[in-house]
């Protein structure tokens, strides 16, 4: 079974062997909601659409699969995961539990085999374990790794690894950060005392990335989060992790709509290497039933 299956078998059906009419319309739009587009940007799409087979005298539903994917091709993009000359510095964020610290592994393991120099950052001393994990991962992989005890300044942490990381001639600093949700205040004025010691270390402004880890099962709820978030501290971007798992996929086009954030990467399983840069073609394929 591919990506959102049983969400995309249904708009494949729909978009076969039948004539457009407001039976066809009333469907797709009820399957958008079920999938997670939510009830405005549904209602967005559907009057595109209606529009378009109109201009265009289109009488078959198949015609208008290639103008959806169009439609939501405009919505979502990828990220340009390269990193830039000089040391960069990526802060990942997100709430307890979504695979943030895994992530983390992935992301060093992707990098360290493009040839990069990568430094973890266990700045999540909120919560022992989260450090203890990181330390594993570090020790698994072999990478190096800045930690303090539990309860310690993250911007201490933040500080150290940066300093070391330019010392050692690295290409990137990967920072885990704490995962609490429940004060706002708190939160973005711990990452924004972060950002000022990043970017006083000498850290090109370019090279200084926020993103958030997004369980993609999660559905509606992902975009509160990166509301949330984005609000607090600017993000640059979103990583998926349960990609594999996501049963609709449409709140990425949300996303992607209402905060205009693109997709780093996606994480597709429990392993190092499952993980992979974000393919905008595949994805929307996989959603619009497409897929090969």
């Amino acid at each position: 079974m591919g990506l959102f299956s049983a969400f995309s078998a249904k708009i494949k059906k729909l978009f076969s062997s039948r004539k457009i009419d407001e039976a066809f319309f009333e469907e797709l739009e009820d399957t958008l909601i079920e999938g997670d587009l939510g009830a405005k940007l549904t209602d967005e799409i559907i009057e595109t659409l209606r529009k378009e087979a109109k201009a265009k005298g289109l009488s078959e539903a198949a015609e208008l699969q290639a103008l959806m994917k169009e439609i939501l091709s405009s919505y979502i993009s990828p990220y340009d995961v390269s990193l830039k000359p000089g040391l960069n510095v990526f802060m990942i964020l997100g709430v307890n539990g979504v695979g943030k610290t895994t992530t983390i592994a992935k992301m060093s393991k992707w990098y360290t085999k493009e040839g990069k120099k990568v430094l973890l950052a266990a700045a999540d001393t909120f919560r022992a374990a989260a450090v203890d994990q990181l330390d594993i991962h570090a020790g698994r992989l072999g990478m190096r790794i800045v930690k303090q005890n539990m309860g310690s300044d993250p911007g201490a942490v933040v500080f150290d690894a940066v300093t070391s990381a330019l010392a050692q001639g690295d290409d990137l600093v990967l920072c885990d950060t704490a995962g609490r949700m429940h004060n706002k205040e708190n939160l973005m004025r711990e990452l924004q005392k972060m950002d000022k010691i990043v970017k006083t270390r000498g850290v090109k402004e370019e090279n200084y990335s926020k993103f958030l880890v997004i369980d993609a099962t999660t559905g509606q709820n992902g975009l509160s989060q990166a509301m949330l978030f984005n609000q607090a501290v600017k993000l640059d971007g979103v990583i998926l992790t349960k990609y594999d798992s996501a049963a609709k996929g449409g709140a990425l086009i949300q996303i992607g709509k209402t905060l205009g954030l693109p997709v780093v990467f996606v994480g597709t399983g429990e392993g190092y290497d499952d993980i992979h840069p974000f393919d905008k073609e595949e994805y929307l394929n996989a959603l619009i039933g497409l897929e090969a």
